[in-house]
């Protein structure tokens, strides 16, 4: 058969290698789609990036419409990012009958209950694998690998920039601001780290496997995003002298009251097998009733990892070409007439476990204040640390864990404790969870 002629957006970190793992493996590609898959047109605003790349007689434009609307392309991979133009660009493709691979986890958390309704009218395809994760194939896991199961629960790291901010604090001591400066010096942040280290990144990843585990639409509005930058290298330690470690994970849990769908700083168990992913390494941790947990770790991002996802979704694409649109694999896992209506729980309805530490002035009663606030709200402390003041100094820390809670009576309990006159800052408050 002839090759499949695929159109290429963007040529940068993942479109080179992209088109660097497609040459480089072509054969053993082949053997896996049954034909050949070729690089036939690419669009980038520099086009000198193509010769770096070593494209060849690949055609090239500066203008990504051109590859949309060639006729001889049958595949459009759109690797520009962003939510605008590619919102577009995607949607056009489409609208020309051509299948569709991206990285874009925005572009999918925000827009894809659109394209994937235009896709299922033209009988084409959007495949997505490595907009989370990487090159792990956490979605094709649960899409597929365990579509016998009644997914439970869901946890990731999935954002390695956070992640890799975190370890650095554990293991050197470092504060936030330092870690932050070195990840961006180091290519793991953005000189704009917003979307990293406040969570909206992994919020957008969680909102597309929550769909996908729970067959429910994309909702990133309902999705609740916390960052990491209010963590300080004493809660680290305070962590570890407990016995936890402090991962930034996006979680998603079916409840009878509806489903979490939640991105926060929280303390994990030391033992556990995620709390022991480090750096920029990415971990999706998935619970079905019949299979019970499994982990799936790997490279989050990166030039290959990222492209081994990508390419892993051409084969896919060009595996089905031929099949009847009616019996592929449906985009969010459930068919489309399928999808629930089950509702995201408010933040407020959540519950957990809490880490909480405050600063007290170191006077009697201080403590039965806090406890009494927290036993009027039905809230039980699990584990407690009160630490000696200094010398000459007046003020102590006080550190607790809390047994699970709903959020909106913590919320009342520590507005009161804030209140107290012998509390003399803000409390911190990071979410626990057992994963148990």
């Amino acid at each position: 058969m002839d090759p499949v002629k695929v159109g290429l957006l963007g040529l940068g970190t993942v479109g080179g290698g992209t088109a660097i793992v497609l040459k480089r493996n072509a054969e053993e590609i082949a053997r896996r789609a049954g034909r050949g898959i070729v690089i036939d047109y690419a669009a980038n605003l520099d086009l000198s990036r193509a010769e770096e790349l070593g494209l060849g007689n690949v055609r090239l434009t500066q203008d990504a419409f051109d590859v949309v609307n060639d006729p001889d392309i049958q595949i459009v991979v759109e690797l520009i990012g962003g939510y605008t133009v590619a919102r577009d660009l995607v949607l056009q493709a489409i609208n020309n009958g051509k299948h569709v691979v991206t990285a874009n986890k925005a572009l999918i958390a925000l827009h894809g209950n659109e394209i994937f309704a235009a896709a299922q009218a033209k009988g084409v395809m959007v495949a997505f694998e490595a907009a989370v994760a990487g090159g792990i194939p956490v979605i094709k896991a649960i899409r597929e690998g365990l579509s016998a199961n009644r997914i439970e629960w869901l946890a990731g790291i999935i954002n390695g920039t956070g992640n890799f901010i975190l370890t650095e604090m554990r293991d050197k001591g470092r504060a936030f601001a330092d870690v932050l400066a070195e990840a961006q010096a180091l290519g793991y942040a953005e000189a704009d780290p917003t979307f990293d280290v406040e969570g909206i990144d992994a919020g957008h990843k969680l909102t597309i496997l929550s769909s996908i585990a729970f067959g429910i639409p994309l909702q990133f509005k309902q999705t609740y995003t916390e960052g990491i930058t209010k963590i300080s290298a004493e809660d680290v330690t305070y962590a570890t002298e407990l016995g936890y470690r402090i991962k930034h994970l996006g979680i998603a849990r079916r409840t009878a009251a509806g489903i979490e769908q939640r991105v926060h700083p929280t303390l994990i168990p030391e033992r556990r097998l995620i709390a022991n992913v480090d750096g920029v390494m990415n971990a999706v941790l998935v619970k079905g009733d019949a299979v019970g947990a499994t982990l799936y770790y790997g490279a989050g991002a990166g030039a290959e990892p990222t492209a081994s996802a990508v390419i892993a979704d051409l084969v896919d694409v060009t595996r089905a070409l031929t099949a009847d649109p009616e019996n592929r694999v449906p985009h969010l896992a459930f068919q489309p007439s399928q999808l629930a209506d089950t509702a995201i729980l408010p933040i407020d309805e959540v519950e957990t476990a809490f880490y909480l530490r405050m600063c007290a002035l170191d006077r009697p009663g201080v403590l039965a204040d806090v406890t009494r606030i927290l036993g009027d709200r039905q809230i039980s402390i699990e584990a407690f640390i009160q630490k000696e003041p200094t010398s000459g100094v007046d003020k102590v820390d006080i550190i607790m864990l809390t047994q699970r809670v709903r959020e909106g009576n913590m919320n009342a309990a520590l507005a009161a404790i804030e209140a107290l006159d012998t509390i003399c800052s803000s409390v911190t408050r990071i979410r626990v969870e057992t994963l148990g």
